[in-house]
């Protein structure tokens, strides 16, 4: 077996590796084409693609459930979450818990108003979580003709925009939080049925897996990490603004794919979403560098999405198939999740 094959099948196993070598090679391009772009640069790409981490690590748990599944509402939790935020913390340190509390009710709040659409009432996943998304624009509205300034409290400051030795506090928070999302993937019960219910949820159940369970776990954290963004990248602007959580809807979706979770489900990396984040923020800072209007940036993005999905939908197609067509390897999976549980 030469070097190449050994690449290769460890690659499979390792999906995350194609986005740490496309971050590599266009920062290293980019090192050359400009002065601008140095370690220190780089650190402040990390800044920008932490608070895509956070909202990518959410998704990514919904996409594992499989069967297509996307959290829709993501930016509207995002944008409320920043009113939310205004309106209770005011400014001041001493309302932060507060104001923190109330970040995780509304997440909790939408993740189980998801979780009733999806999994109580069987409403696709996009339609449900699309018309969740237009009942939080409506409130957003009714937040912002109430904000009465846009006072940040300092600790959230400090915390959203600020460095302990030129590294940025938002940048160990998303590693921490990819460190402890592999953890709980690779070595909990809740990771193995995740994976279980994602890759097959017929045997899943034929195993006494609860799917509904585990799917509507999967809505709730990725609303409460979404509007823990929300919290942290209003701090990070100095306020709030209506549709500032619209780009994360499609980036969110962009890093959990290209970073290497299987958009059927039953297999996902948080690793390769940190790395994918970072490379998102880079394929934006090189579009900006260029000078390409909005809309162009919009288009790119859109044109990078669509490819990246059709092909990891061709390559999971065609993995499934030839590990096994009966699905016998999905019941497996799905039974020793359940007797581990």
């Amino acid at each position: 077996m030469n070097a190449l094959t050994t690449f290769s099948i460890w690659a499979q196993r390792n999906r995350w590796i194609w986005a740490a070598i496309g971050v590599l090679l266009l920062w290293l391009v980019l090192s050359v084409v400009t002065n601008r772009f140095s370690l220190s640069s780089l650190s402040g790409i990390m800044l920008s693609a932490s608070f895509l981490t956070i909202v990518g690590i959410g998704q990514m748990f919904v996409v594992t459930t499989g069967r297509g599944n996307i959290d829709l509402s993501v930016a509207s939790v995002i944008t409320l979450s920043a009113f939310v935020a205004l309106l209770t913390i005011k400014g001041q340190d001493a309302n932060l818990a507060i104001g923190v509390a109330a970040a995780i009710l509304l997440g909790l709040a939408v993740g189980v108003l998801n979780s009733l659409l999806v999994v109580g009432l069987g409403i696709p996943a996009i339609i449900a979580t699309l018309a969740t998304g237009y009942v939080l624009a409506t409130a957003t509205l009714l937040s912002n003709r109430a904000i009465p300034g846009f006072a940040v409290s300092p600790a959230l400051k400090t915390l959203a925009s600020g460095r302990v030795s030129g590294v940025p506090i938002m940048a160990i928070i998303a590693i921490l939080g990819v460190a402890a999302t592999s953890l709980v993937l690779r070595y909990t019960v809740f990771g193995q049925l995740l994976s279980a219910v994602g890759q097959n949820r017929a045997a899943a159940r034929l195993a006494a897996i609860r799917n509904g369970r585990v799917i509507a776990a999967a809505f709730i954290i990725s609303s409460v990490l979404a509007s823990l963004n929300g919290l942290l990248l209003g701090a990070y602007i100095g306020g709030a603004f209506l549709e500032m959580g619209q780009p994360y809807l499609l980036q969110s979706i962009a890093a959990v794919v290209l970073g290497g979770t299987l958009i059927f489900g039953g297999s996902a990396t948080a690793v390769g979403t940190l790395f994918a984040s970072i490379l998102l923020i880079l394929i934006v800072t090189t579009m900006q560098i260029i000078g390409l209007p909005p809309g162009a940036q919009d288009i790119v993005q859109g044109i990078v999405v669509i490819f990246v999905l059709a092909l990891a939908g061709r390559q999971a197609m065609v993995r499934r198939s030839a590990a096994d067509p009966t699905g016998n390897n999905d019941a497996a999976t799905a039974q020793t999740a359940a007797r581990q549980s």
